[in-house]
């Protein structure tokens, strides 16, 4: 199971006139990597309010009372707004309700697509670097813990990485120049050509003047390779066709755009070509500066300098490279062993409670530190388990302390408060309000916060300890050193207006907006609701997100552009590799999308499953009231309406939530809430119903008439294949 995503007892309610309201009440799910995950239930159930503390936009009366987020080796609730800037919207990405919403009326949708590009650009170039820095500094220092007699050697070697590194970045980035120059002016003239088909008024001349000054700018040793004639021809055939240009007359003349296409087709030769391998070519040059490798096939240069920096270079290196990181593999290793008896003696001690709050900081602070020399910084994919014990306990000890003090301060204004009611409902008063909940929590419950978080690490680090020997060092040092090469190449990956011009125009065309040359110039209000959400998805993908968080994204759409839609989001994800969370109030909408369905009620999920199991094997009753109230082409009868409204949920009921509209409530229901009973491996539902003693009920018929349905039309396909 590779999770990307895992949300764990999330608890969250907002300060209100009336009182603490109760929105989202400890919840737990996960994400698993390239899966569709549907939050359903109606509105006021939590959907929104997790999707939004996932990507830390909360509103500002909001309160995280509990629970983690945990992405990337981050809890999302517990890092700085700086690094939750580097997440939300490049890691992952938002779609809302109202497109335009999201939109500025006023700016035209090009630049609202290219503007998350370029920052997100600028921000990542400055990230790359830093974590180049400091992963080869560490790797530096473990080569030679592994190897100290080479100390030199190693250092040295090092030091050549860095600057061979900074070589071909140096090569990259004029070719990126030029390869940005080239992409530009076929963009130019496309757009030309295209207006010009339009009857726009252009000014032909001077644009043609542009697009002979931008070829020179194209030219590179490593781009245009053996081009460098053909681009002083295009540049002579351009020239040439100035004289014949009518200035007041909108269209091209054919012969005229028979050129300009050959500009492009040549830039499209140019792009066809093998791309340098910059990492080898970096070393080849700078060993030896006098010898020039892009006079040579790039194929052929590719091939020397790859056999060159091996021979010279990376075959010694590699042997350092793994030695380093077998060792600090191994110290991490024997400092995880040593942790599992600190846990043990951290679960004592946490375990007892009645905290002296100096000592018990320093106590955090002490196992923190252990458990932080335990992690292997080698590792490109950060132990999120281990990462996250730190912020873990410390926002428990927090939030210990914080109602230490607050909730005699609660229990005194409740007292008053209905000392105060009751003295005046006993002097005969009409009395219109009610006294606001308290908001008082056991303290034992952050003690058990704490206690979770040792738990969890122990049970993590005894399965890391027991597969430690299957570990093939030779490949993470392969998987290192190709890091190291792609965080040299975003480095000096510089994204230009143009360039983002251009992938915004690919975008556009792969969300379904028609043509996209004309739609880029325009404003938000010139598209229909179903192109702005489009343009909405497309900022959404702009930054190349790992997940992607739908808000109820087709409910301001009718059916045929719901149908649209949700095949587009579905494409997307098959086609790109998205983690999907898709947040909606109607099931019948993710029935074809989602691999799993979180249903949820008053801030809890009542049903976990597959989608199979929600839709053929459904156990809660709010689950069922659901799929009671679904419309499809071949039901008959009349659906069923769920009575009532949620609960005020400033007023959580005391058991289960749906109680007061559950025609199958038992006693037990307004009582005491339930817990997720399973029902298989993959299902699970929070209903006393599936007590072992409770009372044998009976699914309703329009939903046991559709599963029959569905499975004969599933037979009937199967049937046909």
């Amino acid at each position: 199971m590779d999770n990307i995503l895992e949300v764990k007892k999330l608890k969250v309610s907002f300060h209100t006139p009336g009182g603490t309201l109760k929105a989202v009440r400890d919840i737990s799910f996960n994400l698993e990597r390239g899966e569709t995950l549907a939050i359903v239930g109606e509105s006021g159930s939590g959907k929104s309010v997790t999707s939004k503390a996932i990507l830390g936009i909360l509103a500002g009366n909001s309160i995280v009372e509990g629970g983690e987020i945990l992405f990337d080796g981050k809890d999302l609730l517990k890092i700085s707004e700086k690094e939750m800037y580097n997440i939300r919207g490049d890691k992952i990405a938002m779609i809302f309700q109202d497109p335009l919403s999201s939109l500025n009326p006023i700016v035209k949708i090009g630049k609202q697509i290219t503007e998350a590009m370029l920052l997100k650009n600028k921000i990542n170039r400055k990230e790359a670097r830093k974590d180049f820095n400091d992963r080869l500094a560490y790797l530096k220092e473990q080569m030679i813990k592994a190897n100290p007699e080479k100390e030199a050697e190693i250092t040295e070697m090092t030091k050549q990485f860095d600057n061979f590194n900074i070589k071909a970045i140096e090569f990259e980035n004029k070719y990126n120049v030029a390869y940005s120059a080239a992409d530009e002016l076929k963009l130019n003239i496309e757009d030309f050509i295209f207006r010009a088909s339009k009857h726009i008024k252009l000014d032909k001349k001077a644009q043609i003047k542009s697009f002979i000054s931008k070829l020179d700018k194209v030219k590179d040793p490593y781009l245009t390779h053996n081009f460098d004639s053909k681009i002083d021809e295009m540049k002579a055939k351009l020239t040439a066709i100035i004289p014949n240009i009518v200035a007041d007359k909108a269209e091209i003349d054919p012969k005229n755009e028979a050129v300009l296409n050959e500009v492009c087709a040549l830039i499209s030769d140019i792009f066809a070509q093998p791309k340098p391998n910059f990492f080898r070519i970096g070393y080849y040059q700078l060993c030896n500066p006098d010898e020039d490798l892009s006079t040579l096939p790039i194929e052929e240069a590719n091939e020397k300098a790859l056999n060159y920096l091996n021979e010279n270079f990376m075959n010694k290196f590699l042997v350092y490279a793994t030695a380093g990181i077998k060792n600090s593999f191994n110290e991490a290793l024997e400092n995880k062993k040593k942790v599992l008896d600190v846990l043990k003696e951290a679960r004592e001690y946490f375990a007892n409670g009645n905290y002296d709050k100096k000592e018990v900081y320093e106590k955090a602070k002490s196992y923190s530190d252990i458990v932080e020399s335990s992690i292997d910084k080698m590792e490109i994919i950060k132990d999120s388990t281990a990462y996250t014990f730190r912020v873990a306990v410390k926002a428990a000890l927090d939030n210990y302390f914080y109602y230490q003090k607050n909730n005699p301060k609660e229990e005194a204004r409740f007292a008053r408060q209905t000392a105060k009611r009751e003295a005046l409902i006993s002097k005969g008063k009409n009395v219109d309000w009610k006294v606001v909940p308290k908001t008082v929590y056991e303290l034992s419950t952050f003690t058990e916060n704490i206690l979770a978080a040792v738990d969890r690490l122990v049970v993590h680090y005894e399965d890391y300890i027991s597969k430690s020997s299957d570990i093939d060092f030779n490949a993470k040092t392969i998987e290192l050193i190709d890091y190291f090469k792609d965080r040299a190449s975003q480095v000096v990956y510089k994204e230009t207006p143009a360039m983002a011009k251009e992938k915004a125009l690919k975008l556009m065309e792969e969300v379904g907006i028609p043509e996209p040359r004309i739609r880029y110039y325009q404003y938000p209000f010139e598209f229909s609701g179903g192109m702005r959400q489009r343009i909405v998805i497309a900022i959404a993908l702009s930054a190349n997100p790992d997940i992607l968080i739908c808000d109820e994204p087709t409910t301001a759409l009718d059916v045929t552009i719901q149908s649209q839609i949700l095949e587009l989001i579905n494409k997307l994800k098959t086609d790109r590799g998205l983690s999907v969370i898709f947040i909606t109030h109607d099931l019948g909408v993710v029935a074809n999308m989602a691999d799993k369905i979180a249903v949820m009620y008053a801030g809890k999920i009542v049903e976990y499953g597959t989608a199979d199991d929600i839709f053929y094997d459904p156990r809660h009753p709010y689950t069922w009231a659901l799929l009671s109230s679904m419309p499809d082409l071949d039901t008959k009868e009349k659906l069923d309406a769920i009575p009532g409204t949620p609960p005020n949920m400033i007023y959580p009921p005391v058991g289960d939530a749906f109680a007061d509209r559950n025609k199958y409530a038992l006693k037990i229901d307004y009582e005491k809430q339930p817990p997720m009973f399973t029902v298989s491996d993959t299902h699970s539902a929070a209903t006393w119903l599936l007590h072992p003693d409770a009372p044998k009920v009976e699914l309703p018929k329009i939903i046991t008439d559709r599963i029959a349905r569905m499975k004969g039309l599933e037979g009937d396909n199967d049937g046909k294949q």
